[in-house]
């Protein structure tokens, strides 16, 4: 599922230093100036990619749904929203690897900014693409490339219009979803597989950790004397989609960071299909996360459902929190495997 807050490794750390640079050569030099006035929105700042200390702070206006997203920007003093709120002076993009998303994105800031609008990215994530297509449409600058990515400026207009994003998309079985969230065009054959590994006792109280848009809460609650269900994810947009998914009254949807976030009272069984990426590069470390946070909040007879890619290697993590791990069904990508028994170090 989408990727929960994590960890910080060495090229994250550089590649978040590049990308500050870009913004400030740009900001240095003679071409690109801010308006000495009024807020300046910055659309999907990643912490783990994006260097916001070259922009003036008390006039920033951070917008991201990815809650340890807001969380740190938020602990450092910064103004967070999940929707723009009124004008801006100038817009800031930090392009999403998603190409639907990134449009979305450069359309809402070109409906509510009266100044330049800066999209920056890297290459991997499409910016040669987005920067070819807002020529066709703006009058863009010479774009300054830099540290794998570039970065380019526009002035604002309605030129970006028909690139909003407009009601979720119906995929498989009725589901809706939104452009950038986890399996966004279609049933994730991972969280397909759990789904219908699934026992048909798992408790009466369960939780979802990184639930997406819901496809595997609303599994787990068919035909299961289950009372509540608690839905964990990251992704405002996904939890949006999961809200019109479910209509259960044993479902409860939570905005938060699944490695943090802890239920009321113990749990009966935990449900995931956990993220596994920093970025585009594999990070076993965001599903370990996701294991040792299911076992703490689990019952001592509690236990942990996960399914995850063959070659990730969770074996030892699950050891290290569970008494009895077993791989109970897998095929040629996916693995499903079953932990019961958390041990009291971990709870």
């Amino acid at each position: 599922m989408p990727a929960s807050t994590s960890t910080r490794c060495n090229a994250q750390w550089k590649k978040n230093n590049l990308s500050g640079s870009r913004l400030s050569s740009a900001l240095s030099g003679a071409e690109l100036s801010l308006p000495d006035t009024g807020r300046i929105a910055v659309f999907a700042p990643r912490t783990d990619v994006h260097d916001l200390s070259p922009l003036p702070q008390d006039r920033l206006h951070v917008l991201t749904g990815f809650k340890p997203d807001t969380d740190h920007f938020a602990a450092r003093g910064l103004s967070c929203a999940t929707e723009p709120e009124g004008r801006y002076s100038a817009a800031i993009i930090c392009l999403p690897r998603s190409k639907q998303l990134a449009r979305g994105l450069i359309a809402e800031a070109a409906r509510v900014t009266d100044g330049p609008i800066i999209v920056d990215g890297a290459k991997t994530d499409g910016v040669e693409s987005i920067l070819k297509e807002c020529r066709k449409r703006a009058q863009v600058s010479p774009p300054l490339s830099k540290a794998h990515g570039k970065l380019f400026w526009f002035t604002a207009s309605p030129a970006f219009d028909d690139w909003a994003i407009g009601a979720p998309q119906v995929i498989a079985d009725g589901f809706v979803t939104q452009p950038g969230v986890f399996s966004a065009d279609g049933i994730d054959p991972g969280s397909r597989l759990l789904a219908d590994t699934l026992p048909a006792k798992l408790g009466a109280h369960l939780a979802d950790l990184g639930g997406g848009w819901g496809y595997l809460s609303a599994r787990a609650l068919e035909g299961r004397d289950i009372k509540t269900l608690d839905l964990v994810e990251a992704d405002h947009a996904a939890l949006a989609c999961a809200r019109q998914n479910i209509a259960d009254p044993r479902l409860r949807l939570h905005w938060d960071d699944a490695t943090r976030w802890r239920p009321d009272a113990a749990l009966d069984c935990v449900i995931t299909n956990p993220p596994f990426h920093t970025d585009r590069n594999a990070d076993p470390a965001l599903g370990r996360a996701f294991i040792t946070s299911a076992a703490a909040m689990l019952k001592p007879s509690g236990q942990l459902w996960l399914v995850a890619n063959r070659h990730l290697p969770y074996e030892d993590a699950l050891a290290a929190c569970f008494a009895n791990v077993t791989k109970v069904a897998g095929d040629n990508r996916f693995k499903i495997l079953h932990a019961t028994r958390p041990s009291r170090k971990a709870r």
